[in-house]
């Protein structure tokens, strides 16, 4: 059997194994293993299997994974996703669609200190979601809201996933964090613009709530200023060259964690709590990391990616041609799976096939720019039917609300989000601007 076809099979029974809800990391592990043996044996296997893991997770870098993921956590659990609604709800919450709104810029701020979409959305479904409901928002729209706003939290530096991609393709972290700014503020305007279409042509769903006097608005802003700091510690201290990420990651986690316990919102039960939600996230994403790492090892093995971007560079096809094909299968792709599996099971085969094209720009501001196009469909692929991860983090909390309903207040931000991402694929210099006035 040749390599491209022990390649196929590898991906066939993959895919099937996730079907059957087996750990991805524990399945590609498994195939990238058998794969390895296959291809070259089971004493290099043995050899190669004894040192990667260490080789792996002895990586300096990769500490800054359960550093955010730690910094999130006491966010969660320290109030400031309700305060950061409370101060935009008190700002544009009068206007028809404002505390959708709103829900979208508290989801921008908490964003700048969590880097989990997942986490930004079950927060906002429990700080938001009944304020909604109460001012009688349509559940579907609202909940679709919700979701949208969750993917803010891997759109709006600092990322998890952007950390993962980074460690994947041998990029500077710091300069996928410039780079991701503008397109996710973009995000967040372009949802905001489509909560305001959306209210003119069903006025029903958004209902305005009274106005608040503006002496009643100041208590409510001066609760953000905890959040503030965070933000502009973390990622200004990034942007500005202060510290490393992972330098700034503990210093969020720490400042986080004595804002908690200053505002008495950090009981030592949340903190226990915190810590152990850290180390299972932190396991569960190694566990991918280590897996994706055998397969990646099997499919080098079979000279795959080589072959495909030559195949690629060598067919004529304009350049970006290939981009929006790979982007539109992204976007497929991410309707049935988890975005970091997504991320680590593609990158190992489309990652030389973008770079080895030529846009009229330097190989690494290609690599940056496809990080930032990468997470996008990711975002898009977390709120897409049939899956979309956010959808269901949104519906487990809302469960008198139909999926059904949640996908249809979705799919107008779905189509803001497909508008976007042909903008930023029209414009690199959206993504590159701030990596270089920042360099």
């Amino acid at each position: 059997m040749s390599g491209f076809a022990i390649a196929i099979t590898g991906f066939v029974v993959l895919l099937a194994l996730m079907a059957l809800r087996l750990p991805i990391g524990l399945a590609m592990m498994l195939v990238g293993g058998v794969g390895y043996i296959q291809l070259n044996g089971l004493d290099p296997f043995l050899n190669y299997i004894r040192t990667t893991p260490y080789q792996i997770f002895a990586n300096y870098t990769l500490s800054v994974i359960p550093l955010f993921v730690l910094m999130g956590a006491f966010a969660e659990r320290s109030g400031l996703a309700g305060d950061l609604f409370k101060a935009a709800a008190a700002l544009v919450g009068h206007r028809r669609g404002g505390l959708g709104m709103a829900v979208i810029g508290a989801c921008t701020g908490f964003g700048a200190i969590c880097g989990s979409a997942v986490a930004t959305t079950a927060t906002f479904s429990r700080a938001a979601l009944p304020e909604l409901r109460r001012y009688r928002y349509d559940p579907g729209f609202s909940c679709g809201v919700i979701a949208v706003g969750g993917t803010l939290g891997i759109l709006i530096p600092p990322s998890v996933i952007l950390v993962v991609y980074a460690i994947s393709t041998e990029q500077n972290i710091a300069k996928l964090f410039k780079a991701a700014l503008i397109p996710g503020l973009l995000a967040a305007a372009f949802y905001c613009v489509t909560i305001a279409l959306m209210s003119r042509r069903h006025p029903d769903w958004v209902p305005a709530q009274p106005r608040i006097a503006w002496a009643d608005r100041v208590r409510p802003l001066l609760g953000i200023i905890p959040a503030l700091l965070v933000a502009v510690v973390v990622v200004g201290g990034i942007y500005g060259g202060v510290f490393t990420p992972t330098e700034g990651a503990s210093v969020g986690a720490f400042v986080m964690l004595v804002i908690g316990l200053v505002r008495r919102t950090l009981t030592p039960a949340a903190v226990r709590q915190a810590i152990l939600q850290t180390a299972e996230t932190s396991a569960m994403i190694f566990a991918i990391l280590l897996g994706a790492e055998v397969f990646n090892a099997f499919l080098a093995l079979t000279q795959v990616p080589t072959a495909a971007a030559e195949m690629i560079a060598a067919s004529g096809w304009a350049p970006y041609t290939v981009l929006i094909g790979l982007l539109l299968f992204y976007i497929v792709l991410g309707g049935v799976m988890d975005e970091l599996a997504m991320i680590l099971l593609t990158l190992p085969v489309f990652f030389p096939i973008v770079t080895a094209l030529d846009f009229g720009m330097p190989t690494d501001d290609v690599a940056i720019w496809f990080g930032i196009l990468v997470l996008i469909v990711v975002g898009i692929g977390m709120t897409c039917p049939p899956i979309g991860l956010n959808v269901f983090v949104v519906a487990s909390l809302a469960r008198d609300v139909p999926v059904t309903q949640i996908y249809r207040g979705v799919l107008p931000f779905v189509a803001a989000d497909i508008l976007r991402l042909g903008v930023v694929v029209a414009f690199p210099a959206l993504t590159l601007y701030l990596v270089k006035l920042l360099e």
